[in-house]
């Protein structure tokens, strides 16, 4: 049994290594366990010169280097020279049934002579002398009869043949049969190479390729891409071995396959707006992009669907075995988070090769517990998973390479304290996974954890998100305003969909900004994401902060020198300036109308010109901006140009939170820094707009339903914070606002019955908090734990930071603090003014 990979480049061809030397190629074959190799390019004068030169014929059309390019210095478990067969690819384009046709095929052959005698015939036809894989007018029929006529032991097949842009199948200029292709000389084509974005079972599914040979190559353009797809033969190594295999099968054994979605042609999509699609969502969009306009790029998934006669899943009769792999390097780096250009992976990759064999043995082969004991435990069960197929994968899309995931970042720190302690135990993990899985999730039932401790374990777990959140995240639209009510995992979702650009779109971290409220909700999104990624490097490259941060950045990147006013210090002016303009007026509230009027909205009270000028005056002779000035500068700044020259990629893919808390000139600032942009994805709740006082107002989002009339809204309707109780009682308030429907579904059980107090007095219904608080957690004393509490076992009482209490005034709350006070009930109150803004601390 051998691995040979037929289909590669030589230094000659376009857009290859220059490494795609014979010597190199050897060597690298040989540390993968390659053992046959197509010398790819043989159409290439200059190439063929270097193959007359340095290449031997050791059997019946196989060669070897004459001299061995390691000089006798390679590992212990070297098998020797790798062998070659003459090989070549050619790219036909011509016009055919009044379409263009542009069809790569591969040819091997039994001898450097014969590729010789047909490159000279081809001559004829086109240029060879500036390409590897030359481009003749030539229909693949005539091809095919020229192949044959000069060499009739050529092998010939049609190369990647669901490929988009240059196959028999592919999408745009292929063909729906091979008879539409070869006509009469269709019998004289055996096999047919699968390429990387399809595997055999994708293959299985078109009735008409039953009777074909279906063998898989590396189309490699560098010697590290040698054998990421390849065929297990076993046959003499020899031409006609060689022949009899790829013509009828006899001794074609298997592939070794890319995983089909890695292949960068796997789904539809368009690469510019960092779209991948399925089949069923292309049939959506018409085919259309969403976010451009323009047409979108079918995929092999997509072809396969249109020209199959057998349903997704078909397992044909007879059929060979193949294997998914990819590259050790790519594992190390899953695994131990090693890159394979650094210096400790390169080392890694070095000694595993040296100690363990070929790479193919190391990955098809080698004993896990060896590769444990050797290279510990991720390693292993990296490999262990590939092996069995328990990989994460993300389709590859108009020209994108996908991506095959063994381990999420959060699993890595967790596995490998888990694998530790069962090897340390002598068990293996494979034995104890079930029951691990089983305890696992029945700890997690009973448990509940609180504070820090749950709040860390929820944000280490891997997202899992119901269907409408799964559409939030996953939908394509220039426009998508998601509507997310209390509880519904807004926050999860938005983390989600940044998630989804970066990781399945492709989206550069460079192209989004996420716009939150404050910079708690920056850091916990910023936290949130970098669990997931487990890179700071992508997050940092990110743009995530509040509108106040961005613009501050935006305007110093502008080369702007200012400084933000402290509130003490737009206190001390406002009092100076209201003093000479001669108005008696607390500066507060002067300064809350100034804000207002900066933001579009109504002042509370008239406002005078004089004193707002006066007030304006003084910050720009000090050089001075205040929180609105950051914005309204920056939006000037865009407004102002007109020629385009401020760049806005950073906000191409444009996220804001809590959307409903916008004020008219975020909501400007929004449509400027988003003009021209991919996307625009707003989320939050209408409902509750809480900051009214400062112009924002819940419409906002009708008034993105004006602006954009292609807005896709979404509501999340599952709520996981409350109880059915609760949701009962609220929803029917709520719903006397304007607007759409309110829809709210409790996931949570039953739970208590809501109790509605009435009392005469704010100081009686601060008795009765107090009251409540002392009946909650069991008794402040030793007779009231005797009275309130006996009953009850200590687990299932609530701490005091467990209870809450929410107040509309400081009256309310001044009388609240007195009864706590005499109750000795500790409590904190967030919110309250800042003790360093009082004019006698300052």
């Amino acid at each position: 049994m051998y691995i040979g990979d037929l289909h590669i480049h030589s230094h000659y061809s376009r857009a290859t290594s220059k490494d795609c030397t014979l010597e190199s190629l050897d060597i690298h074959a040989r540390r993968k366990g390659i053992q046959l190799l197509g010398t790819g390019d043989f159409t290439h004068p200059a190439w063929r010169k270097e193959m007359s030169e340095k290449l031997i014929c050791k059997e019946e059309g196989i060669y070897i280097l004459k001299e061995d390019p390691t000089k006798g210095k390679m590992l212990p478990w070297d098998q020797g020279q790798t062998h070659f067969v003459i090989s070549g690819e050619i790219s036909s384009i011509y016009k055919k049934d009044g379409k263009v046709r542009k069809v790569h095929s591969l040819i091997l052959l039994p001898s450097i002579e014969d590729g010789e005698v047909l490159s000279k015939k081809l001559e004829t036809v086109g240029n060879l002398n500036s390409d590897g894989r030359p481009i003749l007018g030539l229909s693949c029929h005539d091809l095919l009869e020229i192949t044959l006529d000069v060499c009739p032991k050529a092998i010939y097949v049609p190369a990647h043949i669901w490929t988009p842009h240059f196959s028999l199948f592919g999408a745009f200029s292929g063909f729906d049969t091979v008879e539409e292709c070869f006509g009469d000389l269709a019998p004289y084509i055996h096999a047919m190479e699968t390429g990387l974005s399809s595997d055999p079972p994708m293959n299985w599914r078109i009735s008409s390729l039953d009777r074909y040979q279906l063998i898989s190559n590396s189309d490699a353009h560098s010697p590290s891409k040698l054998g990421r797809e390849a065929n297990l033969f076993d046959t003499e190594m020899s031409y006609t071995g060689l022949y009899d295999a790829i013509q009828y099968g006899k001794g074609l054994e298997g592939t070794i396959e890319f995983f089909p979605e890695e292949g960068k042609y796997h789904y539809d999509g368009h690469r510019k707006c960092h779209l991948c699609l399925s089949p069923v969502q292309t049939q959506g969009y018409k085919g259309i992009c969403p976010v451009c306009g323009k047409k979108l790029t079918i995929g092999v998934s997509h072809r396969v669907e249109q020209l199959a006669d057998r349903e997704e899943g078909f397992v044909k009769e007879k059929s060979r075995p193949f294997e998914s792999l990819i590259p050790l390097q790519e594992i190390i780096t899953a695994s131990i988070g090693l890159s394979p250009s650094s210096k400790k992976g390169v080392a890694q990759y070095e000694e595993m090769l040296e100690k363990l064999g070929t790479e193919f043995d190391i990955l098809r082969k080698v004993p896990l517990e060896d590769i444990r004991k050797g290279f510990g435990n991720l390693l292993s069960e990296g490999i262990r998973r590939l092996r069995m197929g328990e990989v994460k994968r993300s389709a590859g899309f108009d020209g994108e390479y996908g991506s095959i995931e063994l381990f999420e970042p959060w699993e890595r720190s967790q596995l490998e304290g888990q694998l530790d302690f069962f090897a340390g135990l002598g068990i293996s993990i494979q034995e104890e996974k079930q029951k691990m899985s089983e305890t696992i999730g029945r700890e997690h039932k009973h448990k509940e954890e609180k504070g820090k401790n749950k709040e860390l374990e929820e944000r280490s777990m891997p997202i899992q998100l119901n269907e409408r959140q799964k559409e939030a995240a996953t939908i394509v639209s220039r426009t998508i305003s998601i509507i997310a009510g209390p509880g519904t995992g807004k926050t999860k979702t938005l983390v989600s969909r940044i998630l989804h650009l970066l990781k399945e779109r492709k989206v550069p971290s460079t192209e989004i900004t996420a716009l939150t409220f404050t910079n708690q909700a920056a850091k916990e999104l910023e936290e949130r994401l970098k669990n997931d990624l487990g890179k700071k490097g992508r997050i940092s490259r990110m743009q995530i902060g509040t509108f106040h941060s961005i613009c501050l950045q935006f305007l110093q990147d502008q080369g702007m020198e200012f400084s933000i006013v402290e509130e003490w210090e737009a206190l001390e002016i406002a009092e100076k300036v209201l003093e000479e303009v001669g108005i008696k007026r607390k500066a507060s509230s002067f300064l809350k109308d100034v804000s207002r009027r900066k933001a579009g909205e109504k002042e509370g009270k008239e406002l005078p010109e004089e004193a707002f000028q006066a007030y304006h005056r003084v910050l720009m002779e000090r050089k001075l901006l205040d929180f609105d000035d950051l914005l309204l500068t920056t939006l000037s700044l865009l407004q102002e140009d007109k020629q385009g020259k401020i760049k806005r990629k950073q906000f191409s893919y444009l996220l804001v939170d809590e959307f409903q808390d916008i004020n008219q000139v975020q909501y400007k600032l929004i449509k400027m820094w988003n003009q021209g942009g991919k996307e625009l994805f707003v989320i939050g709740d209408p409902d509750q707009a809480i900051y009214g006082f400062r112009g924002s107002h819940g419409a906002c989002f009708e008034k993105l339903q004006e602006d954009f009339t292609n807005l896709i809204r979404i509501s999340l309707v599952d709520n996981y914070r409350s109880t059915p109780q609760i949701l009962s009682a609220a929803l029917p308030l709520i719903s006397n606002n304007k607007g759409i429907e309110r829809r709210m579904e409790a996931v949570r059980k039953e739970g208590p019955l809501l109790r509605l107090v009435e009392t005469k007095s704010f100081q009686s219904e601060a008795s009765f908090v107090a009251r409540e608080i002392s009946r909650l957690i069991g008794g402040l004393d030793m007779l009231d734990a005797q009275d309130k509490g006996g009953e009850r076992e200590a687990s299932l009482l609530p701490s005091f930071s467990d209870i809450g209490i929410l107040y509309r005034t400081h009256r309310q709350g001044d009388v609240l603090e007195k009864a706590l006070k005499k109750e000795g009930i500790p409590y904190i109150v967030t919110g309250r003014d800042d003790f360093l803004t009082e004019k006698n601390v300052r």
